[in-house]
């Protein structure tokens, strides 16, 4: 008797990953925003290189035509955009970036269905400690609170924290702290030789911090909407 295996079948494996989106959302005049973002790039070359990119038309009327110019113009600046939203779909032709629905920022609460602790549930932490180097093209994304590095931070790294930063040696790379719309979060090093330093949206890049706080202990901190760099001795 001829008996013939049938071929096991391989199953798809689908698998959740989010990640922290950058949102862009032009403004009119387009050549002026575009400087802007030039301005950006050439205080930080290559910040956005890598990072995913979100473009939200819903401030501005752009024609299919006006709308492919700018994301070519964006390609040429080494900004890849993933998608794009606030527009209709018939706007986009067929070699555009596929239209985006359901976006949310992060400060906005999840709405979920109400689902019963278990006793043996735990609560999610609300601080992430690090008890080693984040070195040269890591990143760390912490979004329900602070993050506190018992090392230095190299150059290339980053740290993105929904609440406070605290690095318990130099900071050679990015920090951007309260991306949640905490206005209140900070940013603590011993030695201060950042590329750039973000808190709830508003940064400096390594050329605008005082030359006087380099290789100095220091904070970060929001007035308004103005960050403040200041000694912590």
């Amino acid at each position: 008797m001829d008996v013939r295996a049938d071929p096991t079948r391989q199953l798809v494996r689908l698998r959740g990953r989010s990640y922290v989106a950058f949102v862009f959302s032009p403004v009119v005049p387009i050549v002026d925003w575009l400087a802007e973002i030039d301005a950006t790039l050439a205080r930080s070359p290559g910040y956005f290189v890598g990072k995913p990119i979100v473009l939200d038309l819903a401030a501005v009327d752009l024609s299919s035509a006006a709308i492919a110019h700018l994301v070519g113009s964006l390609s040429e600046r080494s900004i890849r955009v993933l998608g794009i939203e606030g527009v209709d779909e018939e706007r986009l032709g067929g070699n555009m970036p596929p239209l985006l629905t359901g976006g949310r920022a992060c400060v906005i609460t999840r709405n979920e269905p109400a689902q019963k602790t278990e006793p043996e549930a735990k609560p999610k932490p609300t601080s992430l400690l690090l008890d080693s180097p984040v070195r040269s093209g890591q990143s760390i994304v912490f979004m329900e609170g602070d993050v506190t590095v018992l090392g230095s931070v190299g150059s290339g790294a980053e740290i993105v924290a929904g609440g406070s930063i605290h690095i318990y040696g130099t900071l050679r790379g990015r920090a951007m702290a309260g991306v949640n719309g905490n206005s209140s979060a900070r940013i603590y090093c011993q030695r201060i030789e950042a590329e750039l330093l973000a808190i709830d949206g508003y940064y400096q890049t390594a050329e605008e911090i005082d030359v006087s706080l380099r290789n100095r202990p220091a904070q970060a901190r929001l007035e308004g909407d103005t960050m403040k760099i200041t000694p912590l001795n």
